[in-house]
């Protein structure tokens, strides 16, 4: 009988514990505060550079075993998590989360300066550069900067000379990967940019916006 009552006081406590959110373990460095001590043993391991959960094929190393699990389904090619629209798989649930907004629409990440919204934070962050001005990749040629590492990789294939995207049919190269993917339009006789006015098609999103001018003022 008491050691039942001693269960279920234990149990009330760390009931309480979980509605008032206490949180006695604090890191000493930023003062992060979590419920459980593993919570901060795993926490502090990002200020001491700790990974102690290493991959057997590459050698790759990681603070939390999530991570490494995670991380071997690379090798594996474990793809538990599946799509339940277009039965698409995923090696994380987090990725299967993203894909599925294609098909919801939805876009939990906004611009708290126009609005625009996003399916995906780093798109967002990507975005944000526009109204902050940063532009974090620069060339190391010419100082020119960035606001997307790919458009720096692009933009140095104008000092290398380097066009590494080659039409399969013409064999016409390109420095831009989504420069060789309207190309080969021409080639298929896609147009998948369609006016809302006419219904006149393109090749790209850059000849429709031009078109639809013509039906009167920019649009976006």
């Amino acid at each position: 009988m008491n050691e039942q009552l001693h269960i279920q006081s234990a149990e009330c406590r760390y009931s309480c514990d979980v509605h008032r959110d206490e949180r006695p373990y604090s890191c000493e460095v930023c003062n992060k505060a979590f419920s459980k001590k593993n919570g901060l043993t795993r926490h502090q391991r990002s200020h001491i550079g700790e990974q102690p959960y290493v991959c057997k094929e590459c050698n790759k190393a990681f603070s939390r075993k999530i991570n490494l699990t995670r991380h071997q389904r690379l090798h594996s090619s474990e793809r538990p998590y599946v799509c339940e629209v277009c039965c698409k798989t995923f090696s994380q649930s987090g990725s299967l989360i993203t894909h599925q907004r294609i098909h919801s629409g939805e876009h939990p990440y906004s611009c708290d300066t126009c609005n625009k919204a996003f399916s995906k934070k780093r798109k967002l962050t990507r975005h944000q550069r526009i109204h902050s001005g940063e532009r974090p990749y620069v060339c190391d040629v010419c100082s020119k900067a960035f606001i997307k590492n790919s458009t720096l990789i692009a933009h140095q294939h104008i000092h290398t000379g380097e066009r590494p995207y080659v039409c399969d049919v013409c064999n016409k190269a390109f420095i831009r990967n989504s420069t060789l993917i309207t190309h080969q339009r021409i080639h298929s006789g896609e147009r998948p940019y369609v006016c809302d006015v006419c219904n006149k098609t393109y090749i790209s999103k850059a000849n429709l916006t031009k078109h639809q001018r013509i039906h009167g003022g920019e649009r976006s």
